[in-house]
């Protein structure tokens, strides 16, 4: 007769190696973000704005998974540093918009290696840095579905 508590050992969760993972993945970019007076939530935010340029609050936040509790400091930290500019939207006055600035732009310079640094960090071929990050969107996509279910 199975275990009925072999669900709960930590080897059986999927959800352990992703926190892990993720965990340290984010580790191991802290020295080259160091080097850009970024966190890695700043980063990503960063990645964001130096795509779109200007981007409201709320799309900024679904775009990164991050909620307005985590995304408003980070964004006014991201201001104070001069990278990017919070203001009321011109089309809805209760909306924030959220623009790069030209120090934010000029950052971007500074930020173009870190993803071959990472890269160096993470040994994986092409062909399974694809397969993984097509599982982890599958994945989200996946936690996303569920949770409008409910």
């Amino acid at each position: 007769m199975a275990d009925k508590y072999e669900s709960l050992k930590i080897e059986n969760q999927l959800c352990f190696p992703l926190y892990a993972c993720a965990k340290e993945v984010v580790r191991r970019y802290k020295p080259f973000l160091d080097r850009l007076d970024l966190t890695y939530t700043q980063y990503i935010v960063m990645m964001v704005m130096w795509d779109k340029k200007r981007v409201n609050v709320k799309e900024l936040g679904e775009n990164l998974y991050l909620d307005s509790g985590t995304l408003t400091p980070l964004l006014k930290r991201l201001e104070t540093k001069g990278l990017i500019k919070r203001e009321r939207s011109h089309e809805d006055e209760r909306a924030l918009d959220v623009s790069i600035t030209p120090k934010g732009e000029m950052l971007r310079e500074d930020a173009v290696q870190v993803p071959e640094e990472m890269g160096s960090c993470i040994k994986l071929t092409k062909e399974e840095a694809s397969t993984l990050y097509r599982l982890l969107y599958k994945t989200l996509d996946c936690v996303e579905e569920s949770m409008k279910q409910k």
